[in-house]
């Protein structure tokens, strides 16, 4: 069975077509600039060189069509023709209180999507583009709609529902949904296979960091806790976004500086995390960390604030559980900052976590970095949250 997963943004579309006999990815690409001047597509191929079309894409539709064309290109396609593609999954980012789980896609699952643009204004309303944009271009193919939210939405009411008026809860479902879920699910369950944890023992801590960060706690493969929110907002500093803070902050500036809140939320998602406390330097941990150990004060600050926030969050997570089995790292610094993975895992020496600093060294491959005498094993594992929606289009298809 081959699966077409579709990641489509309000003005990119990212795409790969798996093969799920082995899981192997046949091919990849990104379609840039969709209805702006200068859009391109760049075709990947498994022992080829890049495939790159420069040409108009007023919307997704035209993107889909340069997809499918890249695909059965006779030197760079994949497939003869469409009809090989079996079905097609769908990264959705938010599903709000209605799905908690993934699901074939139909008109009552497009009409919650949209009803989730105000939710997710910069990604919903460019996933249902995408998910329109395939049913025109391939008619009668089952597509599905993997949630991003989904696998917070097995959190019990104590750790989702937030301390406000209950009429804000029965109006509008405000309460924790959670980010990267697609990517914690995955993680979370290979986590458990790869380690072979027992039924009973399957408490794991999956610290996602990149530019945007979260970390969840999850008991067999369901989640309990997880740092984000509402919104991505909350949670972990991160690239560019603050993480938590006190609302009040959001009053106080806006009241003296006269902004809105809308401009205040802009300064929160594109103008503050380590960004902001790094004066400005970069959002990029790998300048901040070149920066630091050239004697870069604020660059230090920036990191240390990000590495005591997640040791904190972790903390937590082992306070909800009782202890945990596993922990696993991913994410664009969880696989590649050994220097980060091990600063953050020393705070952990009371729970009986010890790193081999040679293992530890590991870059993005999967790989066990505790000791054998570890009370809590410790992993790095690469997430793909292509081949987890490729899962959930099998299982539904």
């Amino acid at each position: 069975m081959k699966v077409l997963v579709i990641n489509a943004g309000s003005s990119s579309l990212k795409y790969q077509l798996i093969d799920m006999e082995d899981e192997s990815v046949k091919a990849k690409g990104l379609c840039e600039r969709i209805g702006i001047e200068g859009s391109k597509l760049t075709h990947k191929v498994p022992g080829k060189e890049d495939y790159v079309v420069e040409e108009a894409m007023p919307s997704h539709n035209e993107a889909i069509d340069l997809v499918l064309k890249a695909l059965i290109d006779p030197e760079y396609g994949v497939v003869a023709s469409a009809d090989e593609i079996d079905a097609v999954g769908h990264r959705v980012l938010h599903g709000g209180a209605v799905y908690t789980e993934s699901i074939k896609i139909n008109d009552d699952v497009k009409k919650v999507i949209r009803e989730c643009f105000d939710l997710g204004p910069l990604h919903n309303p460019a996933n249902l583009m995408g998910i329109e944009a395939c049913e025109k271009a391939m008619p009668g193919k089952s597509n599905v709609a993997v949630f991003d939210t989904a696998f917070g939405m097995s959190l019990e009411p104590y750790a989702y529902r937030y301390a406000i008026p209950e009429e804000y809860y029965d109006k509008y479902k405000i309460r924790r949904y959670g980010f990267h879920g697609t990517s914690h699910m995955f993680v979370s369950g290979e986590t458990i296979r790869y380690a072979n944890l027992p039924e009973g023992h399957q408490r794991v801590i999956v610290c996602h960091l990149g530019n945007g960060s979260s970390i969840s706690a999850s008991i067999g493969g369901k989640a309990v806790d997880t740092s984000m929110g509402l919104t991505p907002l909350e949670g972990l500093i991160m690239g560019t976004r603050s993480g938590d803070l006190d609302p009040a902050v959001v009053q106080f500036i806006c009241d003296h500086e006269n902004i809105s809140v809308d401009e205040m939320l802009t300064i929160l998602n594109k103008k503050s995390g380590v960004l902001a406390l790094s004066g400005n330097l970069s959002s990029d941990f790998r300048d901040l960390a070149s920066a630091a150990a050239d004697g870069n004060e604020k660059a230090k600050l920036a990191l240390d604030a990000f590495r005591h926030k997640v040791v904190k969050t972790i903390g937590g997570y082992l306070a909800v559980m009782d202890g945990a089995d596993a922990i696993a790292f991913t994410g664009g610094i969880g696989e590649n900052d050994c220097a980060m993975r091990e600063s953050i895992l020393k705070h952990f020496s009371y729970a009986g976590i010890k790193i081999d600093e040679e293992k530890n060294k590991v870059r993005g491959e999967r790989a066990e970095i505790s000791t054998p005498d570890s009370a809590i094993r410790v992993f790095v594992l690469p997430t793909n949250e292509e081949l987890a929606i490729a899962r959930e289009t099998v299982r539904l298809s």
